[in-house]
């Protein structure tokens, strides 16, 4: 896909926010060899001939959907599997508020991004980051470290980020985290991933994408929150859950979840985690003893990161849309620790 000329959001404009395009980001760890991207996922401009919300960044290949807002130092919000970029509106619009530069992308496959290139690894996307913050022009010395934010099974992808790229993050927030205290996969990744695409093929060749798309992202939405329906703008969730393409990227992604999973495991051996943390847990309210081990595993991920460990409630896994101010109160506050930590 060439970048079209979408409507730009008002950018950043003091020396701890994007500005002119900068060089390549640090050098990489090995990835796994990059797969073809396959022929029948083209990337076409999602709105022919008409504005879009934010703008269109070429990262290594593949065009992400960019939103970048505010004034002041940078928070990275990434969502979870087969969210976009809208479902942090209420997190954004606060932290904006607070006087912070907000950076929201969607990942490959999902929102408005191209597909991906090859299917995710938990490296893969945490360089994704730096080479978006590169994009946007915050890299170099010059460039203040950012507050990163992974909501599900982006808390993958950014403490990986933290991890590998400790003197640019300034802080980590983890959004009731994906947790896998012992990940280990049954079958080869390659059969996953084709299996995977094969699925996406089919369930886009039959038009289930433009049939129950919306339907089936507004019944997970609900059944995801304590209380409400989606929030998302109608015209958004069509213009996004009617592709073949997000479905095809939400499973690819979700075939990959156990490898990334245990990828970040090996990570934490090597690669101390140093910037402030906190972890945020949903909680409905409840006392059934399912709602109480995920918190409880939810804990226990906070101790082993060495992080604060906080409890949203009531709210359900999308904590962002149930309890928004105490999100952004939490990314703020945890992202103080770290300005505070730097001096």
């Amino acid at each position: 896909m060439t970048a079209h000329e979408p409507h730009e959001p008002t950018g950043p404009r003091e020396s701890d926010g994007p500005h002119e395009p900068h060089g390549p980001h640090a050098p990489r760890e090995p990835d796994e060899p990059h797969e073809p991207r396959e022929p029948d996922e083209p990337h076409e401009p999602p709105y022919p001939g008409e504005k879009v919300p934010g703008l269109f960044l070429n990262v290594d290949g593949t065009p992400l959907h960019v939103v970048v807002e505010g004034r002041g130092p940078v928070c990275v919000l990434s969502t979870g599997l087969a969210m976009a970029w809208f479902d942090w509106d209420a997190v954004a619009t606060r932290l904006v508020a607070a006087g912070r530069t907000v950076v929201r992308f969607d990942r490959p496959g999902h929102g408005l991004s191209a597909p991906a290139a090859a299917p995710p690894t938990t490296a893969g996307e945490a360089h994704r980051i730096a080479g978006l913050l590169d994009a946007l022009g915050h890299a170099g010395p010059a460039a203040a470290p950012v507050t990163v934010v992974g909501h599900s099974i982006a808390a993958f992808h950014t403490e990986g980020f933290a991890r590998l790229y400790p003197e640019r993050t300034a802080a980590l927030v983890l959004v009731d985290a994906s947790v896998e205290e012992d990940p280990r996969t049954v079958l080869p990744a390659a059969l996953r991933t084709g299996a995977a695409r094969a699925l996406g093929r089919a369930v886009t060749a039959v038009g289930l994408p433009a049939a129950l798309g919306p339907a089936a992202r507004r019944a997970t939405v609900r059944a995801s929150r304590t209380g409400g329906g989606d929030p998302a703008a109608p015209d958004l969730v069509r213009r996004c859950y009617r592709t073949g393409r997000v479905w095809r990227g939400a499973l690819l992604e979700n075939s990959r979840y156990l490898d990334m999973a245990a990828e970040l495991a090996a990570l934490s051996r090597t690669r101390p985690l140093t910037a402030p943390t906190t972890v945020l847990a949903g909680h409905d309210g409840t006392s059934g003893r399912g709602a109480l081990r995920w918190l409880g595993r939810q804990a226990d991920l906070a101790d082993r990161l060495g992080a604060r460990f906080e409890v949203a409630e009531p709210a359900g896994h999308l904590v962002m849309l149930d309890r928004p101010d105490q999100v952004a109160r939490t990314v703020v506050e945890t992202s103080e620790r770290g300005r505070r930590d730097a001096y």
